[in-house]
């Protein structure tokens, strides 16, 4: 009788272990911190769907575009000594005019309150741009807002790919699509750092990608010999590129 109750005692313990164990894993999904969690605590309902936290932040970032992106399109067909830069600068008015429009109606419909200036980062933008001038403010502002634009381009789309309110998930593809225009008439000025923009990127990546293999089927290359301390190597220093070329170390643009 007593090896039969030890018995029950030692199963009992095991079930009551097992239990421990997997009770944080079946409540894992209703505590807060998880992602669901906190999408739900940050989200409002409307009779478009639910607003998000990223969908309000997503109104907010295209009007403070409108309102430093806009003087600086007004600037460029004003002062701009050549026509591509004038003509960028004239797409970013009309661009954004019509984006801001429709930014502040929905915002208007789901309550959303919006900025009526530029942030103190963008206000010293447009001053560093008023105070260049020639082939300097042409660099300055094809990389400046090419920047700007292309850190947005992706934050549009994944508000667009997961937003549940159909108003949000129409001015994102308005906003995906004028965001795209801009960025490709910037880079007809054929005065975007590219490397700059790449380099950038790369220094910023959490993780290495993996990619395809080399076109060599995969064999690494013969290690390249040291140079001597004296020698200065092109592959080992960025150039200092053309004067007035955007400092990549300054921080990041949002739209």
């Amino acid at each position: 009788m007593r090896r039969v109750n030890g018995t029950a005692l030692i199963i009992a313990a095991l079930v009551a272990t097992l239990g421990a164990l997997a009770f944080p894993m079946w409540s894992y999904a209703d505590r807060s911190g998880t992602g669901p969690a906190n999408l739900a605590a940050g989200s409002v309902s409307t009779q478009w769907g639910p607003l998000s936290a990223a969908d309000r932040d997503l109104l907010v970032k295209v009007r403070l575009a409108g309102l430093w992106e806009i003087p600086a399109g007004q600037q460029a067909v004003e002062r701009a000594p050549t026509e591509a830069i004038k003509e960028a600068g004239d797409h970013l008015i009309v661009g954004h005019t019509d984006l801001d429009q429709r930014a502040r109606t929905t915002a208007a419909k789901l309550g959303v309150e919006l900025p009526n200036q530029p942030t103190e980062q963008q206000q010293g933008w447009l001053k560093e741009l008023t105070e260049a001038s020639g082939e300097t403010y042409q660099r300055k502002f094809a990389n400046l807002l090419r920047v700007a634009h292309g850190k947005v381009f992706s934050v549009v789309a994944q508000v667009r790919d997961t937003t549940r309110n159909s108003l949000i998930r129409q001015l994102a593809t308005d906003a995906n699509q004028t965001v795209l225009d801009h960025i490709t008439m910037l880079e007809a000025t054929g005065l975007v750092d590219f490397d700059g923009i790449a380099n950038d990127a790369a220094s910023n990546a959490t993780a290495s990608p993996s990619g395809p293999p080399p076109p060599s089927g995969g064999t690494p290359p013969e290690p390249v010999p040291a140079r001597p301390s004296g020698d200065i190597s092109t592959t080992s220093r960025p150039s200092p590129g053309p004067p007035g070329q955007i400092n990549t170390g300054r921080p990041e643009p949002q739209m």
